[in-house]
């Protein structure tokens, strides 16, 4: 890398040093890459910034968004290798369609608050996606079909609601998930499988509209029910080897008294090293 400065502008060292790795006398590996053999690390990179930002260490989520932004920066390389666009265009895309999207900061536009702010950008989306030829999009267009189910869910949801297909407040989707887990429960005792499979699939959804009225991340929630439950059931698997038992070979209501055990132990307390005490 001696033909690339250190010192300068970071951005732009990036962009250099990523043209470097793709050159003919670069990095074998980068060479290989293409625009799809990528997503997996576009998809990795962006659970671990998601994981720095609820660990909370600020050294990790910069390390972290530095490897995000070089799988943008990878990709716009692909691109500009092809002759379809660079990273400039990237930026400039970008920087355009925030301010096209912000006329109450770049323009004369006066908004009341948040929830305006949001009407209103759904709102110049769909004008935008309207230039087309295709016909008039879909108030649910723009929701990314890779996105995982639960949050591909609530931007659906969202989506639905900005235009007044919503309940009027949190009771409406509270009752529904208590209808969905009663159809649930008659599907089961049917013993029709498929039908359960489905009705899983309403309750699941249902539940995520609860959270969207809460203003909650049903990702970010099932994550941190996630952390508690390893964290629990680390407890148990510790506890066991203490004893000097087998996890399988030990009791469900033993397992169940460590894990009521477990739920008393103060947040991050790792599980204790020795014997069991009483």
């Amino acid at each position: 890398m001696a033909d690339i400065p250190a010192d300068g502008d970071p951005f732009s060292r990036l962009v250099e040093i990523m043209a470097r790795l793709r050159a003919s006398d670069g990095c074998p590996w980068d060479r290989e890459q293409t625009h799809a053999s990528l997503t997996r690390y576009l998809v990795e990179e962006t659970h671990e910034v998601i994981d720095a930002i609820e660990e909370g260490s600020d050294a990790h989520l910069a390390e972290e968004l530095g490897d995000l932004l070089l799988q943008v920066v990878f990709q716009a390389q692909l691109a500009a290798e092809r002759g379809a666009f660079d990273i400039h265009t990237v930026c400039q895309t970008i920087c355009d369609k925030l301010v096209r999207r912000h006329p109450h900061v770049f323009g004369e536009v006066t908004v009341s608050g948040s929830a305006e702010v949001l009407r209103n950008w759904e709102t110049i989306k769909r004008e935008e996606r309207g230039n087309g030829d295709a016909g008039p999009p879909s108030v649910l267009s723009g929701v990314p079909r890779s996105l995982g189910p639960l949050a591909r869910a609530q931007a659906v949801q969202k989506k639905a609601g900005s235009v007044g297909f919503d309940w009027d407040d949190i009771r409406g989707p509270l009752d529904k998930l208590r209808e969905e887990i009663e159809e649930l429960a008659q599907a089961i005792d049917r013993g029709a499988s498929d039908e359960a499979a489905a009705e899983l699939g309403d309750v699941l959804f249902a539940a995520v509209n609860i959270a969207r009225f809460l203003n909650v991340d049903a990702d970010g929630a099932l994550r941190q029910t996630l952390r508690k439950f390893e964290r629990r059931f680390s407890y148990i698997e510790q506890e066991a080897a203490n004893q000097g038992v087998e996890l399988e070979r030990m009791p469900v209501h033993e397992m169940d008294e460590l894990w009521e055990r477990a739920k008393l132990r103060p947040e991050g307390m790792p599980p204790s090293c020795g014997s069991t005490s009483s």
